[in-house]
């Protein structure tokens, strides 16, 4: 087998191990991973524009709509109109959406040290470095 097809079986297997725990952990919470995901990005960003949220996600508005109602009726979003922009919805995370984006991103922080835990530090940077490579031009 050659190293690049033996990279492309790699990163599957990542990917996959990495979805089941994802997956896994969410379920727990009684949320879908998208749902999860857009608690997520308004946890580490800030309240912003439905349209905004939609293109962070890579869905469309009306796909996103479906999610927020639900994330809404559950009391984890809240909905108000942009200040400037009477046109504009803001999506904004409750305290009850905070608390779950806090305890998933202490959870991602966990499942990081554990990945790290056999590095070196020297390893460590390189394997940020390298990420932060391949996700600026994925």
């Amino acid at each position: 087998m050659s190293q690049d097809h033996a990279l492309s079986h790699l990163i599957v297997e990542f990917y996959e191990r990495l979805s089941s725990w994802e997956h896994a952990v969410v379920r727990d919470k009684g949320l879908t991973l998208p749902q999860m995901h857009t608690l997520e990005i308004l946890g580490a960003n800030g309240p912003m524009r439905m349209k905004e949220l939609a293109q962070r996600m890579g869905v469309t508005t009306g796909t996103l709509t479906v999610m927020v109602d639900r994330l809404n009726r559950n009391g984890h979003v809240e909905r108000r109109r942009h200040e400037s922009d009477r046109r504009s919805i803001i999506v904004a995370l409750t305290p009850s959406g905070m608390e779950l984006f806090r305890e998933h991103d202490d959870l991602h922080k966990q499942l990081t040290d554990d990945l790290t835990a056999g590095l070196t530090p020297e390893e460590t940077t390189a394997f940020t470095e390298l990420l932060r490579r391949i996700v600026r031009e994925f």
